[in-house]
């Protein structure tokens, strides 16, 4: 799972436009198989009721000031776990209601969504503004 997880991020990441790619530069993205157990108490999210997919750590640009120097780098981490089971897992089939779930196009749709949710909270955006752009 992890090499074919990878590789798609790796796709995902080639079709962003450079400016994005610099930002990475900055704010590196880490992507890891879940969250600790920490971090899931620390958001306070209960691991047997809800996943995780993504978490930007670090002061948007829109908050920084001279006063925040001296601080940990920002950060932008995705989650295996959480991308493969929102997007409905590896294997492509169907909901309750007959619509499509899961399969590589979903996982990597959630993939970008994650990747593109994350460098919004980078840029100042909130969780209503992501929804609104698509990108909740």
């Amino acid at each position: 799972m992890r090499a074919r997880f990878d590789q798609i991020v790796e796709s995902v990441l080639a079709e962003l436009p450079k400016s994005l790619h610099t930002l990475l530069e900055e704010s590196p993205l880490i992507v890891e198989d879940f969250p600790s157990d920490d971090l899931m108490r620390l958001l306070e999210i209960d691991p047997d009721d809800e996943d995780l997919c993504g978490l930007h750590s670090g002061i948007s640009m829109t908050e920084r000031s001279v006063n925040e120097s001296g601080q940990l780098p920002e950060t932008i981490q995705i989650f295996r776990r959480g991308i493969v089971d929102a997007a409905g897992g590896w294997d492509a089939t169907t909901d309750e209601d007959g619509e499509p779930m899961g399969g590589k196009s979903a996982v990597e749709r959630e993939i970008r969504i994650t990747i593109l949710h994350e460098i919004g909270h980078h840029f100042g955006l909130s969780e209503e503004d992501l929804f609104r752009l698509g990108y909740g």
